[in-house]
């Protein structure tokens, strides 16, 4: 697939419905293509959506370890509800064996490294099954994220140099009409959010946000860091053909 195919992708993929999106990467990738998910509102929508129209993607999520006891708890309901399990990537390390090699609490002091251990290079063995990565990335969450295309291409570090798709069906999707769509379809919904978590993810680097604040405000407090690295430590295509 080239450049040029994927722009045109991109342009009809922009007043497409989202299930539609969604078909055409079940038909070209089949399970190759995946659903990560932190539990957050966009992707429970993918993930109803998809099990709507019957394509059968694999979901997982990152588990580092850190995460709200909440978060963990929903991960099981999750499951309960959409019926089928939803696969725990893990890293190699274990918070007490993390603190042996670098020393208690890395996430304040160094929290890309920490986030790089428990999160990116989990991310990155997964990645390395998959043609094509389905996330809920939505171009109004923050202003790293409003330059989103719905279909992109990146180089996949550690994997050989191959390519892989990243499809962000959920970009111009705004918070209200995904908690509409949660709401309409009585779908379960991380009880943390209720409390103003409106951004979910390890419990020592989130905090609830105010009013005005962005979605994301409430991440990593006290440091110039908006992104985990999962969405920023592979290298987008520029000039390629697939």
């Amino acid at each position: 697939m080239t450049k040029n195919e994927i722009a045109v992708l991109n342009r009809l993929f922009q007043t497409a419905h989202t299930e539609d999106v969604l078909a055409w990467a079940w038909e070209r990738f089949g399970a190759r293509a995946a659903i990560g998910t932190s539990f957050q509102g966009a992707g429970l929508v993918i993930m109803h959506l998809a099990k709507e129209h019957g394509l059968k993607f694999p979901v997982f999520t990152l588990d580092t370890g850190l995460l709200f006891p909440e978060t963990i708890e929903f991960k099981k309901r999750s499951e309960e509800f959409f019926g089928y399990e939803i696969e725990s990537c893990t890293p190699d390390l274990t918070v007490e064996q993390q603190t042996q090699a670098h020393g208690p609490a890395l996430w304040e002091r160094d929290p890309d490294l920490c986030c790089t251990l428990r999160k990116v290079l989990p991310l990155q063995d997964k990645l390395s099954e998959m043609d094509c990565w389905i996330t809920g990335l939505r171009r109004r969450q923050s202003e790293s994220r409003a330059g989103l295309d719905i279909m992109e291409v990146y180089v996949l570090e550690g994997g050989g140099g191959r390519d892989i798709f990243k499809l962000n069906p959920m970009a111009n999707w705004s918070r209200d009409a995904v908690w509409e769509h949660l709401r309409k379809h009585r779908i379960p919904y991380n009880p943390l959010h209720d409390q103003g978590y409106r951004s979910i993810g390890c419990w020592p680097c989130t905090r609830k946000t105010a009013d005005g604040e962005n979605e994301r405000a409430g991440r990593w407090t006290g440091f110039d860091k908006v992104e985990c690295g999962i969405h920023t430590f592979m290298a987008k295509k520029a000039d390629f053909q697939i």
